[in-house]
């Protein structure tokens, strides 16, 4: 846009960065911000800041968490023998939301691409299988998007989970294959969990 003031300009493509922001959005949203009194502006961005500095991966899960280990982690009623492994942080919202899961989880960050150049070793993998290999998890849902590369990481895993002798079962998707799990809903969720099967 001409005419507007640099700092404003530099604000804009800042939140044109962001994944899912348009032009028209950022410069919104730019706009919004200069309506804000100054002590909402900076508590917004201490918040950031914060976030930044004080958000780490869970030592057990890997999931996103401001301790060392995650809350989820740390709950003695969760079901401790059963792992539901998802791609990011993201998804345990929605496993959550659904109320059908009362066991552990485990983050991924991301699946197997090679074409992204995303190789298994860019995955929490060994960390999964360092779990499992305690020997106290008696089956491990995988729960990766019915994508080509969703498929093709959970056969990965299910591969090197083999000589465990555990159960390694599926999710039932109720959403089309080559969609993404992030936009399923909380009933297909629970129905998902439901009618898992084995691999």
């Amino acid at each position: 846009m001409y005419g507007q003031a640099l700092t404003l300009k530099k604000l804009a493509e800042q939140f044109a960065s962001l994944p899912g922001i348009g032009r028209k959005s950022a410069w919104k949203l730019a706009f919004y911000i200069l309506t804000l009194d100054k002590n909402r502006v900076k508590n917004f961005a201490d918040t950031l800041l914060a976030a930044r500095q004080n958000i780490c991966r869970c030592e057990i899960c890997q999931n996103l968490t401001d301790k060392n280990v995650c809350e989820i982690c740390s709950n003695s009623a969760r079901d401790c023998d059963i792992i539901c492994v998802v791609e990011q942080p993201r998804d345990i919202i929605l496993f959550e939301k659904s109320r059908s899961f009362n066991g552990l989880y485990h983050v991924l960050h991301g699946l197997i691409s090679p074409l992204d150049g995303v190789g298994p070793d860019k995955l929490a993998i060994k960390e999964l299988i360092k779990r499992v290999g305690g020997g106290a998890i008696s089956e491990v849902i995988l729960a990766t998007s019915p994508t080509v590369e969703g498929e093709a990481t959970a056969m990965y895993i299910s591969k090197l989970l083999k000589p465990f002798n555990i159960t390694t079962s599926r999710l039932a998707y109720g959403v089309p294959v080559g969609g993404e799990l992030q936009y399923a809903d909380e009933m297909t969720i629970s129905k998902a969990i439901e009618n898992r099967s084995r691999l």
